[in-house]
């Protein structure tokens, strides 16, 4: 909570009953700074006085949409985490591919909000957000990285495989790779597992020619693993119990 609390928010909303009421949810969270705007178009002045961390921000607006601003308010120096709350859940691909940390479908629910300043404050530290937003039919979900197990690229989407389902991502691996950092390993061009899933690397001696095999918690069928990126993956995991070799 305390990042939380430490947090300097802007609500930009013209809707003023819409606005006062993510004021008073921010109110509830524990910011103890957070403001509000119902013109887009005096939110660079505003920031201009009052640097903001965060800045809360609908979509659908006149004189400048929420997709605009968010544009404009990346270039600043000093850019702002931006989330973004709308009725709308078709943006939410474009409001992904402008980096935002968090994508909120109105109603606004107190939770959803508070692990949205979260991610914003995770951001702002440096740190790679602990969750994953995905689309599913006219729900925007949130699922936990401890959730995870692997990710995979296949076409133009990213599949993200957890303990009890499959998602379809939006961001390149390379792009999710920089922002997971430490937290995965790369066992193939095309696959990123999570580290703490791992429970074993194999090497199956055999027919032909070897062949490495990475097994994760409640995953079933074992992933194959590049032979180059063996000795990266047996450096990171660093323990002699992780590698067993199966004839």
């Amino acid at each position: 909570m305390g990042a939380v609390n430490g947090l300097k928010v802007l609500v930009v909303d013209d809707e003023a009953l819409a606005c006062e009421r993510l004021l008073q949810l921010l109110a509830d969270c524990g910011v103890e700074e957070a403001h509000g705007l119902t013109d887009p178009q005096a939110v660079a002045a505003w920031l201009d006085r009052h640097p903001a961390d965060v800045v809360l921000l609908d979509i659908s607006m006149p004189g400048m949409d929420g997709m605009t601003l968010a544009r404009q308010l990346g270039q600043r120096p000093q850019a702002p985490a931006l989330v973004f709350s709308t009725a709308h859940e078709q943006f939410a691909v474009e409001a992904f591919e402008l980096n935002a940390a968090d994508y909120l479908l109105k109603p606004v629910r107190r939770a959803r909000l508070e692990e949205a300043l979260q991610r914003a404050a995770q951001r702002r530290a440096g740190r790679p957000a602990l969750s994953f937003s995905v689309r599913l039919r006219d729900r925007v979900l949130s699922i936990p990285l401890e959730d995870a197990r692997y990710l995979k690229a296949e076409l133009k989407y990213v599949t993200l495989v957890t303990h009890n389902g499959e998602y379809l991502l939006d961001e390149p691996l390379v792009t999710l790779e920089k922002q997971l950092g430490d937290a995965v390993l790369r066992i193939h061009r095309n696959c990123l597992v999570m580290r703490g899933a791992v429970q074993e690397l194999r090497k199956q001696a055999g027919s032909g020619e070897e062949l490495w095999v990475i097994r994760l918690r409640d995953i079933d069928v074992p992933l194959p693993v590049s032979r180059r990126q063996i000795p990266a993956i047996k450096s990171a995991l660093g323990k002699a119990s992780f590698i067993r070799t199966i004839t």
